[in-house]
Formats: structure tokens, C-alpha cells, sequence
């Protein structure tokens, strides 16, 4: 029994090792296929960012700005000196200034001394000033609440939240070292996003529940949603006559690499993909994980109970999955929503918007998908936990046999 114990427990660690040493193979390399021939995070040319913190404020002086005949709106500029804290001017003092003006709906914080910021080097702007303030420094912020997040999800979940964390990271780079430099080169879009989700489908489950049935069959359920999310949207496509013009953005887009244009159809096709990927997932886990546990605590369990009893979770669990992916959807673009409902003059006009069609699409498409994996992971589940009697049940039926008919 130890052995077999053993036997398990180093497969499952070659697996797990394995899993990881492939994966970080693959995103080495398709970085280095994405990223050839391109310059990712190049700046604005004759723009430098530079980390720096406030030391203090030399001076305050108020800026007229001319709005058009004798109208006069008061500007002000907030000189200070900064200690910059990256780059090759690191430790070096500078003057820098924050500028507010009427055109800026709203301004940043005025500056005080201790500030963490982000100053922009100007080159060969005739300003009088070298640096201006950018934006104040939120990074580390972000960081010490990431590092709670992660914590938090060791401390809960312990080796799987550890393993949970190894995903995220892996998925994070598939997405923002991999996914999104082969858009910028023009590469072909709708391979790569069905790419980059098959991968983060296979790593996550791997990683993070092993190599079991449980594992494929959550693989599999999720992998066909996610197919027929993609097939209806490109059906969609078609029916709606979308152009991937959806907001202002997506003319920068068009015009940032005239030898390979990003087709912009494909761009919502990957958004729609991606970005329930997660849920998807999520509801097939969910649910293998359940059947595999009814399996595990009945001594029968035929196909049809599977099934039956995948389909009846599946009901409930639906409900607030598919709620979850619409109202994320929603409060992504919840400004622009608001911006539209607000300057449109009719329900038919705002309906019709194309980037309102899109969200819709987005929502209605991934919990489409959702629908979808619930039969089709019970079905996988019913096929691969599904047997008669166990071998342990069986022989203990016929072990209580034996005996009674030796009292008999």
C-alpha cells in the first residue's frame, strides 16, 4: 500500500515538474517567434519616463489660458524639485513642473513633498522646464496589494494556492509576453488567441489539480465551450456586419502597422474568447470536481446518474456563472456605456451602436459557451467515472456473502 502510495506520488510530481518545464519552454518560444523584428514598450519617441520622488515645492505660479475672444480661464503651474530614483539619471535632483489648465477635466492631485511620481523627460520640446509630472507613482501600491492577494491565497489554499499563483503567472505571460507582441507583428489572430486558451486550459489543470480524470474531463468540457463560443462568434460576425470599429482606439490600431493591419473583427473574436475562458473553465471544473466526488462516494454509479446529476448541479451553478460574466462585461465598459446612454437620443439608436452590439455579443457568447460545457463535461464525466461496482465494494459484497451463507 505505501508503495503504491509512493508509485502515485512520484507520478504526480513528474507531471506537476514536467507541466512546468514545458510550459515555460513554450512561452520562451513563442515569445521569441511573437517578439522578432519588434520593439515592445518603445515610448513615444523623445519621451522618457523616470521614477522620482518630490523633495519640495520651489514655486506657484497661476497661467492664463485664452479660450477664445476675451475669455480668460486661470491655469496654474506647480514648479518643484524631484530626486530621480531609475534610469541613468538615478540619485540625480532635477526641476520639474505639474501643469493644470481648463482642458483637463480633471487634474491630478497637486504635489507636495514626499510624492512618489512619474516624471516625462522631454527631449528637444523647447520647454523650459526639463521634466513634468506624469502621473503620480501607483505601482507599489498595486504591488503591496498583490502581495496580500498572494499571501492570502497561500495561507487558504496552501500547495494549491501556491499553484494557483504559478498559473496566474504563466497566464500573465501567455497573454502579455506572447498573445498580444504576435497581434502587434499581424500575426494571424484567431490561431493564436485558440492558442494561447488551449495552453492556459492545459496549464492551469495540470498545475493546479494534476493529471486525473478529474483534470480531463474539465479539459475537455471547457475546451469544447470555448470552440463553440468561438464558432457562433464568427457566425455573429458575419450576421451583425461588425467592423471591429467599436471605439476610438481602434483607429490607432488600424494605422499602428501599415504592412500587417490588425484585423480588427479578430481582435473582438479573441476578447470574446479570452475573456471567458475563465468562467468556462471555472464551470467545468466546478462541475467534474462534484461528479467526481459523488463517484468517489457512491458504491454505484452508472452513466445516467452521472449525467443526471451533472445536469441538475450544472442548473444551479449556471445562474450566477452566467451572471458573473455578463455583469464583468458591463462594469469593464461601464463608463462608456453611461457616455452613450447619455448622448444618444433614442433606444433604437443606442441599441444599433456597434460597441454597444459588441458587449452584448460579448456577454450573450460566453455564457453561450457556459450553457454549452454543462452537458457536455457531464457527458465526458459520465463516460469516465461511470462503472459498476468497485473492485473494493465488490469484494467486500462477496466477502459478507461467504459469510452469511456459512451461518446458514
Amino acid at each position: 500500500m505505501i508503495n503504491q502510495i509512493k508509485s502515485v506520488l512520484n507520478k504526480n510530481l513528474l507531471i506537476y515538474l514536467t507541466t512546468i518545464i514545458i510550459s515555460i519552454v513554450l512561452l520562451v518560444t513563442g515569445n521569441k517567434i511573437t517578439t522578432k523584428n519588434i520593439n515592445i514598450l518603445s515610448g513615444t519617441e523623445g519621451i522618457l519616463a523616470e521614477k522620482a520622488q518630490v523633495i519640495k515645492i520651489v514655486k506657484i505660479k497661476s497661467v492664463n489660458y485664452n479660450l477664445g475672444g476675451d475669455s480668460l480661464e486661470e491655469g496654474k503651474d506647480v514648479v518643484f524639485t524631484a530626486k530621480i530614483l531609475s534610469g541613468s539619471q538615478k540619485d540625480t535632483e532635477v526641476t520639474a513642473v505639474q501643469s493644470t489648465d481648463p482642458f483637463t477635466g480633471v487634474p491630478l492631485k497637486e504635489v507636495k513633498a514626499g510624492d512618489k511620481v512619474v516624471l516625462y523627460r522631454l527631449e528637444n520640446q523647447g520647454s523650459e522646464y526639463e521634466y513634468v509630472l506624469g502621473e503620480y507613482l501607483r505601482t507599489n501600491s498595486l504591488m503591496v496589494l498583490g502581495i496580500i492577494f498572494f499571501a492570502l491565497l497561500i495561507l487558504f489554499g496552501r500547495f494549491k494556492g501556491f499553484n494557483t499563483i504559478l498559473s496566474l503567472v504563466f497566464t500573465g505571460i501567455a497573454i502579455f509576453c506572447v498573445f498580444i507582441p504576435a497581434v502587434l507583428q499581424g500575426f494571424n489572430i484567431y490561431f493564436w488567441s485558440i492558442i494561447t486558451c488551449i495552453f492556459i486550459i492545459i496549464m492551469s489543470l495540470l498545475i493546479i489539480y494534476g493529471a486525473n480524470k478529474k483534470s480531463l474531463s474539465a479539459g475537455i468540457g471547457c475546451t469544447a465551450g470555448i470552440l463553440i463560443s468561438g464558432v457562433l462568434t464568427l457566425i455573429m460576425n458575419k450576421i451583425l456586419y461588425l467592423t471591429g470599429l467599436v471605439s476610438e482606439e481602434s483607429l490607432y490600431i488600424i494605422r499602428m502597422n501599415p504592412q500587417h493591419p490588425i484585423d480588427l473583427k479578430a481582435i473582438i473574436f479573441a476578447a470574446i474568447i479570452i475573456g471567458a475562458v475563465g468562467a468556462i473553465m471555472d464551470m467545468a471544473m466546478s462541475l467534474s470536481a462534484s461528479l467526481a466526488e459523488l463517484h468517489e462516494k457512491l458504491e454505484y454509479s452508472p452513466f445516467s446518474l452521472l449525467v443526471k446529476s451533472g445536469m441538475s448541479i450544472g442548473r444551479d451553478m449556471m445562474g450566477t456563472m452566467t451572471n458573473t460574466l455578463i455583469l464583468a462585461y458591463i462594469g469593464s465598459s461601464l463608463s462608456a456605456v453611461l457616455l452613450l446612454v447619455s448622448y444618444n437620443s433614442s433606444l433604437l439608436e443606442l441599441l444599433n451602436k456597434e460597441m454597444i452590439v459588441v458587449e452584448v455579443l460579448q456577454a450573450l457568447v460566453g455564457s453561450i459557451g457556459i450553457l454549452f460545457t454543462i452537458p457536455l463535461t457531464s457527458l465526458i464525466c459520465g463516460y469516465l467515472f461511470s462503472e459498476r461496482i468497485k473492485p473494493d465494494k465488490k469484494n467486500s459484497a462477496l466477502a459478507s456473502e461467504e459469510y452469511n451463507d456459512g451461518w446458514d
